[in-house]
């Protein structure tokens, strides 16, 4: 396998890197573009279908490759995998169940492959509110295809807008729904990892009231005003719930405790003041016990870098290419360090690498289960065997 990157400002742009990659004779069969809302996601899968290349994709929150990152901008993975080896399932959910919607794509990935693994990329908000609770789509897949299951990717951004988030091949497109890129796992290897790093603070706390993603109470007391005050923060305006999220709630997520499993990172992505209530990015089960985190320390980048390490020379393997799904939390939290971050682990595997800041993360986490994740860095690098 080999694999290319490209990125443009402009369709332009695009056309332009993608003529030049293939002047030596490379032969992309697949593109992964990860784009912002702003470009015209018709015109740059136009441009890819013309050279004969299948396209996946997300909307992104910003998107890097090898030396550059962007927001507003467009960046590809280009990867010439043999066509036996690869398909994509599109899943638009309409008015079926998430469980529903997930476990038909897995099902059809095991009509295709007998070891199928997944890069994954869904929808977190529709234009109309619609929501995607990762936890029940990666339990989907797990359910059917079973937990030996490698799946990687991320939620689609939309530039922390909040005006709907999407996936897409050449021909289709939803702001709720996924799609996923399934390569055969007996051809091509995949060595992954996610880690957060953000800190657990206070005592355990119970959600007291819930439903779905909403939080009404918490010790019995209000949600919103808790979160608040535990903050130290003022309660922000009405109108004012991106800049709640990306000031507040992105940086100070709940752990959520699980059984025999790391904690669950769940984001506040809003709040209704009328109820009392914070939005958060996944369903949340009334009971669960958490506890309030804090970023990291710029250490964090450290340890992200030398857990890659530790695994590559575990595994004593070489990549073909690297994708990383880092939570748009890390970029607002660590500043430049997030592409740090992302450039030491394109330097520890030596390849080609492509990105997209995400509005949740899907990857293996340390203790080698795979799960939904959120504040983390979810990496993959691939190798043709």
């Amino acid at each position: 396998m080999k694999a290319k990157t490209i990125n443009g400002k402009t369709t332009g742009e695009i056309k332009d890197a993608l003529e030049k990659s293939m002047e030596d004779g490379f032969g992309p069969t697949v593109a992964i573009v990860f784009i912002s809302i702003k470009q015209s996601r018709k015109a740059v899968c136009e441009i890819l279908h013309n050279k004969g290349i299948d396209i996946i994709g997300a909307t992104s929150s910003g998107e890097f490759i090898n030396g550059h990152q962007s927001e507003g901008e467009a960046a590809i993975m280009l990867f010439d995998i043999n066509k036996n080896d690869y398909c994509i399932l599109f899943e638009d959910i309409g008015e079926r169940t998430l469980n529903d919607a997930a476990t038909n794509m897995a099902n059809a990935a095991l009509q295709k492959f007998n070891k199928p693994a997944f890069i994954l990329f869904s929808t977190i908000m529709s234009a109309s509110g619609k929501m995607i609770d990762g936890e029940t789509l990666i339990r989907s897949i797990e359910k059917t295809v079973g937990q030996h299951v490698n799946m990687f990717g991320g939620m689609a951004g939309d530039d922390i807008t909040f005006t709907g988030t999407y996936v897409f091949t050449y021909d289709r497109s939803t702001d709720y729904g996924m799609v996923s890129l399934i390569l055969n796992e007996d051809k091509i290897k995949l060595y992954g990892m996610a880690i957060s790093g953000w800190k657990p603070m206070g005592i355990l706390r119970t959600i007291t009231q819930s439903e779905n993603n909403l939080i009404y109470t918490i010790d019995d007391q209000p949600a919103l005003d808790i979160y608040m005050r535990f903050l130290g923060k003022e309660k922000s305006s009405d109108d004012d719930q991106v800049k709640f999220f990306d000031s507040i709630g992105i940086h100070y997520p709940f752990q959520i405790e699980r059984d025999n499993r790391e904690p669950m990172m769940c984001n506040p992505i809003g709040y209704s003041r009328e109820k009392g209530a914070l939005i958060c990015e996944s369903n949340v089960a009334q009971g669960s016990k958490f506890r309030f985190s804090t970023p990291p320390d710029f250490d964090i980048i450290e340890t992200v870098i030398n857990k890659a390490n530790e695994l590559k020379n575990e595994v004593q393997a070489e990549a073909d290419a690297l994708l990383i799904f880092s939570c748009a939390g890390r970029l607002s939290a660590l500043g430049p360090m997030a592409q740090d971050e992302n450039e030491g682990l394109a330097a520890v595997w030596n390849a080609p690498m492509a990105g997209f800041y995400t509005y949740g993360e899907f990857g293996r986490a340390i203790n080698g289960k795979h799960e939904f994740h959120s504040t983390t860095n979810s990496w993959v690098a691939l190798k043709e065997k």
